[in-house]
């Protein structure tokens, strides 16, 4: 069984909206920056370990400074030590980077996915007289009220 190939499109950016994006004045300079700022972000991650170099996110630039993203204090300070070899080595790259700011967004880290429900497996005859036997042998008091609130919550 043959499949037909779709037809190919030719495509600048690969997406419609990208495409319509450059096509437009705000779109085409917004293009531009973030192009820029993935570009310098890339000859930047060169400079870097590794492991700092997949955490950090280049945010802005402004002239000769470029301002960069890391989701903790760990990865500033880390990121700080190198600052001054970094922007050399990018401005090796043809960048004209002379200063490194680096600032801490705690949100980099989070992600948007939902957390799946938690599932609690009932309990069974057996375990729910345990408990009422052990509500009656302890004294009142917080244990006996949060033993309650289980067996008032299984029992429902």
């Amino acid at each position: 069984m043959s499949m037909a190939m779709p037809p190919r499109r030719n495509r600048s950016s690969g997406t419609p909206a990208l495409e319509w994006l450059d096509r437009t004045p705000q779109g085409a300079l917004m293009m531009r920056t973030a192009r820029e700022l993935l570009a310098i972000q890339a000859a930047l991650a060169g400079t870097l370990p590794p492991a700092l170099a997949r955490r950090i996110r280049v945010a802005r630039i402004d002239g000769p400074q470029i301002t960069v993203m890391v989701p903790g204090p760990a990865h500033a300070a880390r990121l700080r030590q190198t600052t001054e070899a970094a922007a050399r080595r990018i401005r090796d790259a043809g960048w004209p980077v002379e200063r490194i700011v680096v600032q801490i967004d705690a949100g980099m880290d989070r992600t948007w996915t939902q957390k799946p429900r938690r599932e609690a497996q009932p309990l069974g005859e057996n375990a729910l007289r345990s408990f009422e036997d052990l509500k009656r042998q302890v004294a009142p008091g917080p244990l006996a009220d949060a033993i309650g609130r289980l067996l008032r919550h299984h029992r429902s």
